[in-house]
């Protein structure tokens, strides 16, 4: 096999070596050798002259596998339909028996009727293709000798990629550092043990397949520990995951268990519409009635009554309300989530950055030796002053909190640049505030020789280090983490410059200082340093403020009210938790708080008693988590959880809704949720429930419409045929009802604007049937109005015993404008138009002018008189048919 294969592209006079590296030959090199046939430089990256002109050559880093199907072939398709097949077939029959007119008609009404059925599964399609644009992959990339935030599809093979825990690595890399990384490879070779990573080249013998390439980060694996840097290899169609990809596309996505109960409600309305129209079918015929149009006008009563749009529909608002959502700043993967917001009634969420901004800032240092310094100053940035007894200290002046400042800015991995933070925000509050005292230079002080990195289980992170001017002397820790975890590493304290041994009574008065800083709503943090782990000395505390969110407090309020149950949980301790709860409304003076500790010792059982009484879990790690969903969900709840780390994946999958963060989410994580909030900010989980309630409200509201129409249309066949009347409906018109019915008029009642007192109600039982009782009573009394007055109206035209063209069009007209009055009162199911306004919902408003315009077409437009055999009605005529509308 060949080492890479060199294409050549045109470029002016010269030609450009284009270099395309496989992942099994990049493994056997050493990293200089791919370095150099990919003409990559590791440590500045490509310039953006050489990444475009690679990208000419290469293409995105994406797949574009989706083979469309030509429009026409979509459009003919809609001729598949059995039910437009058999009125094809009464068209051709009229052709036969020299029925032309007859013929023309069935044809154009056809043609209609396919045309809406076509652009209503167009539109469908097009609304799901958005949402899967919603969540662009993204990448940090090593250009110009700058670390960059860019989507994963911008890299080309040359490119240096970083790489660290909960990141989805973005294309095909070749390692050329790794520190402790393990990588979950299961999307790719299906082992779910993550696979241990290193640097150095592998002999050919021993990589064979996939998983036995160590140095090889692959596309769409996930990082669950360390970080790394990578040079791209294979990006796009050119990686392994190519492949995998196109079989994973071909897959469809499955349905939602709303659109499964409504297919399966159109096959129950097709099998008791059928029934019906089959007797319909022997009636007529035994009374004597040409048996060609009762074929005729049973297939398009057919076409009419059964609800073939209804799952459509139910997809198109569905997405419509998703991308409605995006624009909450919420967004939606997974479509049944839509539905499950609605039911909702537990939220469990994450205190920092969902409840609380995440910027973080050191307000308060505690030193060893007792003394007390205020910081002042907010944000990620220089501004701000520490001052310790209304003095401003600066630099080594005060050695007690210089060391504590120096320990929290070694220790530490974020980088603030231009006032922005990249790293964790915590990190981040430590080096605003070495930047404040003007040691942030001391980061490049030290030379880092071993790392410990943070992890929600151990709740510290600890460094080894050498001086970069004393590389000779024994090498130093520094930690930092919570203080229960960091002072089981100390044995001594710093005193005045003197180094105590650390007693009982010493560590009291540190306990006692920590619960004073978590009380006033502080995080608070410990550090320590020391020749190594378990002989560390005491430093002292920081605390971290994070202030509540805007907003937050008043959407804790409503949800609380409305039956939604809001559950905090955090890494704080007791007091800190308590004091944000307190503050944000969700612990009152009957709430518990329950320690992770205090999770591990319970069973599910145990747990699930006292769940719904609890307000915080402090001291809880993401682990814990998986065991408050099975409790609550054990009492029957359904839960929404939030969540940003690696370790947080698992919970958010069992949850019933699963929501990562948009901003500080690892991808892990984002893959595993149904839900992102873009703005990581637990409002728009508000926002979220309650356009999910809206949507279902608008599915129910079309519902109701179609179904009390086509049990209408379905009833008055069925009375005049029963009645020895002549048909009050010929094929055609009844066909112009179906696109009504299935058409604008339906399609804008999914978007009705949102009852702002939606997000009051209860949540929704998930067993309840979308058909409920008082719907079903609602349908039949629309129904049953429709039936009466359209009645009526023919009755009153057949007095003279003589059916003409006029009064199958008063008719026709009438069971139209009732219909159209059923729309209007079909758009809430517990306010009247008035109440929600006559023109609140634009679309609406156009699409039944729309409607009425083309009624007013059928009646009065020579052509399509011919096809729907109507009769210009006087004003009289049409004004009494409206009369009578308005009267039902």
């Amino acid at each position: 096999m060949k080492v890479a294969r060199f294409q050549k592209i045109p470029n002016g006079e010269n030609e450009t070596m284009i270099p395309v590296l496989t992942s099994k030959k990049a493994s056997e090199l050493p990293v200089s050798e791919v370095a150099s046939i990919l003409q990559a430089d590791l440590q500045n990256g490509l310039n953006k002259c050489e990444v475009s002109h690679r990208r000419a050559f290469h293409g995105w880093n994406e797949f574009d596998i989706s083979e469309d199907e030509p429009l026409w072939k979509k459009y003919i398709s809609q001729f598949k339909n059995p039910l437009i097949m058999l009125l094809l077939a009464s068209a051709v029959i009229s052709v036969l028996m020299h029925q032309f007119d007859d013929a023309v008609s069935i044809t154009v009404a056809i043609l209609i009727v396919v045309t809406v059925a076509f652009v209503q599964e167009y539109r469908s399609e097009k609304s799901l293709e958005e949402l899967s644009k919603l969540v662009p992959p993204e990448c940090h990339c090593v250009r110009e000798g700058k670390l960059e935030h860019t989507l994963a599809r911008d890299l080309v093979p040359g490119d240096t990629v970083c790489l660290s825990v909960g990141d989805r690595v973005p294309a095909d890399l070749r390692l050329f550092e790794a520190v402790d990384l393990s990588i979950d490879e299961s999307s790719l070779t299906g082992e779910t043990t993550p696979c241990s990573k290193v640097t150095a080249p592998q002999p050919a013998a021993t990589n064979g397949d996939l998983a036995s390439r160590s140095n090889i980060a692959f596309m769409g694996t996930l990082v669950r520990c360390g970080k790394a840097k990578g040079v791209v290899i294979g990006t796009g169609e050119n990686s392994e995951f190519g492949e995998v990809f196109k079989m994973m596309q071909a897959e469809e996505a499955p349905k939602t268990p709303l659109q499964k109960s409504m297919d399966l409600l159109g096959k129950q309305l097709s099998f008791y519409s059928f029934g019906i129209i089959g007797i319909i079918m022997l009636v007529g015929w035994l009374l004597g009635k040409d048996i060609l149009e009762m074929f005729t006008i049973s297939v398009s009563l057919a076409v009419a009554a059964i609800p073939e749009g209804l799952p459509i529909v139910v997809t198109v608002t569905l997405a419509l309300g998703v991308m409605r959502m995006v624009k909450k700043r919420a967004i939606v993967k997974k479509l049944p989530i839509v539905e499950t917001l609605g039911c909702c009634n537990v939220i469990c969420s994450d205190k920092t950055g969902t409840l609380t901004k995440n910027e973080m800032t050191v307000t308060h240092i505690f030193t060893s030796d007792g003394l007390h310094a205020e910081v002042t100053g907010v944000g990620y940035n220089q501004f701000g002053e520490v001052i310790v007894d209304g003095d401003v200290v600066h630099g080594f002046y005060n050695p007690a909190v210089s060391r504590i400042v120096e320990a929290g800015c070694v220790c530490n991995d974020a980088v603030i640049r231009n006032n922005t933070l990249m790293g964790k925000p915590t990190e981040g509050a430590l080096i605003a505030l070495a930047m404040k005292m003007g040691l942030d230079g001391l980061q490049q002080d030290y030379i880092r020789k071993a790392e410990y990195p943070f992890s929600s289980e151990q709740k510290w992170m600890a460094v080894k280090c050498v001086h970069r001017t004393q590389q000779d002397r024994p090498e130093i820790c520094f930690m930092k983490g919570a203080y229960e975890q960091v002072i089981k590493y100390c044995t001594t304290y710093q005193s005045k410059g003197q180094t105590l041994t650390l007693t009982q009574q010493q560590r009291d008065v540190y306990q006692q200082e920590k619960a004073r800083m978590g009380s006033a709503g502080l995080r608070v943090l410990a550090l320590a340093s020391g020749p190594e782990l378990g002989q560390l000395t005491f430093l002292g505390l920081v605390g971290i403020i994070d202030p509540p969110r805007t907003g937050v407090k008043e959407a804790v309020t409503t949800l609380i009210a409305s039956g939604v149950s809001i559950k905090m949980i955090t890494g704080d301790s007791q007091e800190t938790a308590v004091a944000i709860a307190s503050r944000l409304g969700l612990y009152s003076k009957t709430s518990q708080s329950v320690s992770g500790e205090e999770i591990d010792a319970m069973d599910v059982q145990q747990l699930s008693q006292i769940v719904p009484k609890v307000a915080v879990f402090y001291r809880a790690s993401p682990r814990h988590k998986m065991k408050i969903i099975k409790s609550l969900q054990k009492n029957g709840s359904v839960v929404a959880m939030t969540g940003d780390g690696v370790n947080d994946a698992v919970a958010l999958k069992a949850a019933d809704i699963g929501v990562a963060m948009g901003q500080t989410g690892t991808d892990v994580c984002k893959e595993a949720a149904d839900m992102i909030l873009v703005d990581d900010d637990f409002q728009t989980i508000m926002s979220a429930i309650e356009e999910g309630k809206g949507i279902y409200n608008n599915i129910k509201n079309f519902v109701r419409f179609q179904l009390s129409t086509s049990i209408a249309a379905l009833t008055l066949i069925s009375l005049a045929t029963l009645m020895n009347f002549p048909n009050p409906l010929n094929a055609m018109q009844i066909l112009w009802i179906n696109i009504i019915m299935d058409g604008p008029p339906a399609q804008s009642l999914g978007v009705e604007p949102v009852d702002k007192d939606v997000i009051r109600k209860p949540p929704r039982n998930w067993k309840d049937s979308i058909l409920t009782k008082n719907l079903i009573l609602k349908i039949l009394v629309s129904s049953i109005i429709i039936v009466c007055g359209t009645l009526f109206v023919f009755w009153r035209e057949l007095r003279d015993n003589v059916i003409t063209p006029r009064d199958t069009t008063m008719t026709f007209t009438c069971f139209v404008f009732f219909d159209m009055f059923n729309a209007l009162s079909s758009r809430s199911q517990t306010k009247s138009v008035f109440e929600i306004g006559l023109c609140s919902n634009k679309m609406f408003c156009y699409a039944v002018l729309g409607s009425i315009m083309g009624q007013l077409l059928v009646i009065y437009f020579p052509p399509l008189q011919k096809v729907f055999q109507t009769e210009s009605l006087s004003i009289l005529g049409l004004a009494l048919g409206e009369e009578w509308t308005a009267a039902g």
